[in-house]
């Protein structure tokens, strides 16, 4: 079943989540998939099902790999789960799309605190939009009063089955910050919070099974074996987290050894043919980062030997020269792009877009909060949907540097392109 929402905001992460827990501590096996971009919520989604979490959309990740992934769960679990983007039919392609192309029935979650009978008509404007989709079921967040569910629930139109109303709780609450939730590992007590939180909605009667649905498809065919032999060193800790996990698996399918390191942590890079610096938070650990001059000086002893370099939006801040935090301060980064990164306080780039490369168009997107302030020319641009330039795409000697956030199976051709000599 597809979980999504009138809008953003309403309660469907941890929904998602808290149904996932719910239905892996009754003994079933779970999967959560997310609709779109998105590095956050598949934390979140993981830890509640204790399985992977991949992204599914139909131009980020192509078409036939959302219905072969959706088919491979399937064969192997007892739930599957999928995670929608921001309102049912906003984007392109939007959830609504998504559950078209997969034949997912939907479960609308509305935030009804603050309605009665029209929360009826929204579900019915949602369940008759479209002929090309089913909602199934609707759900009614944050009430409070077994009369007001009540109202709730006789508004329903005919076909829609009322699902439960869902309390407001404590263990419903998950803290975030300007990109998203907070990182998963960053909850101490995130275990707890889920079990929690599947068991308010255990109490509001939201155990039961969704409808059962066929998803049937080919499995993907196995990626060219470019990076035989190859070691990528790629950043990972709580300030370079950013990573999608079919990212990391492609780089398995096509040969590298993948070496995870800690630029907060680590004094030295692992043995490594090339260098993936993910996005994520540098800007909440630009202190530790600057502190950490072994790390520095490894990492530019590897570009100054001519060895590649990724860096994608966080990454790209920690080769800057600096690094201006939302206070004023600025740290030192690796200097190995000239120029400053600096936080806006506001949302600065977003969207789908592709990196078009004579090996094949690398798809992704862009979500950031700062702006790099550099002379240096871009030596290419990302191009949104609609053709128009998007992200910067700088080079420097062996590093490729850009805002852009790519998926990987999306052209593992350029993949390779970038991470090779």
């Amino acid at each position: 079943m597809l979980l999504s929402a009138p809008s953003s905001g309403q309660g469907k992460s941890i929904i998602t989540a808290a149904l996932a827990r719910l239905h892996r501590n009754a003994g079933r096996r779970v999967r959560v998939f997310k609709h779109g971009p998105d590095y956050l919520d598949p934390m979140l989604q993981e830890r509640a099902s204790g399985a992977p979490v991949y992204q599914l959309h139909p131009w980020m990740t192509g078409a036939g790999e959302c219905r072969a992934r959706l088919a491979a769960a399937a064969r192997e679990a007892d739930v599957v789960l999928v995670e929608g983007a921001m309102g049912l039919f906003d984007g392109d392609p939007s959830s609504a799309d998504l559950a078209a192309l997969a034949g997912l029935p939907v479960a609308v979650v509305v935030d009804a605190r603050a309605m009665a009978e029209t929360y009826g008509a929204l579900v019915a404007g949602l369940a008759r939009h479209r002929d090309d989709i089913q909602v199934v079921g609707a759900l009614a967040n944050r009430v409070d009063r077994p009369g007001h569910a009540r109202t709730l629930a006789g508004s329903l139109p005919e076909g829609v089955a009322w699902l439960g109303a869902v309390p407001r709780a404590e263990a419903l609450q998950l803290p975030d910050r300007h990109l998203g939730l907070v990182q998963a590992d960053e909850v101490d007590d995130l275990d707890a919070r889920l079990d929690a939180a599947a068991g308010v909605l255990a109490e509001a009667g939201l155990g039961a099974l969704p409808p059962a649905v066929a998803l049937e498809a080919e499995p993907l065919p196995a990626p060219p074996r470019l990076l035989q032999g190859q070691r990528i060193a790629v950043a990972r800790d709580a300030a370079f987290g950013f990573i999608y996990r079919a990212n990391l698996e492609l780089l398995e399918a096509m040969g590298a050894t993948v070496c995870p390191f800690s630029p907060l942590r680590d004094a030295a890079l692992p043995a490594a043919d090339a260098l993936w610096l993910p996005g994520g938070y540098p800007e909440l650990y630009a202190a530790e980062l600057a502190g950490n001059a072994a790390m520095q000086a490894a990492i530019r002893g590897h570009h100054e030997a001519g060895r590649p370099i990724l860096a994608e939006c966080g990454g790209l801040m920690y080769c800057a020269e600096a690094l201006v935090t939302g206070d004023g301060t600025a740290h030192r980064m690796l200097g190995l792009l000239p120029g400053r990164a600096e936080m806006a306080g506001r949302l600065t780039g977003i969207g789908l877009q592709a990196w078009e490369r004579v090996e094949g168009a690398l798809r992704g997107h862009t979500f950031h909060h700062s702006r790099l302030h550099t002379a240096l020319t871009p030596a290419a641009e990302t191009v949104r949907r609609s053709g128009s330039p998007a992200e910067a795409v700088y080079r420097v000697g062996s590093l490729t540097a850009t805002y852009f956030h790519a998926y990987f199976p999306s052209s593992p051709e350029v993949v390779a392109a970038l991470l090779t000599r």
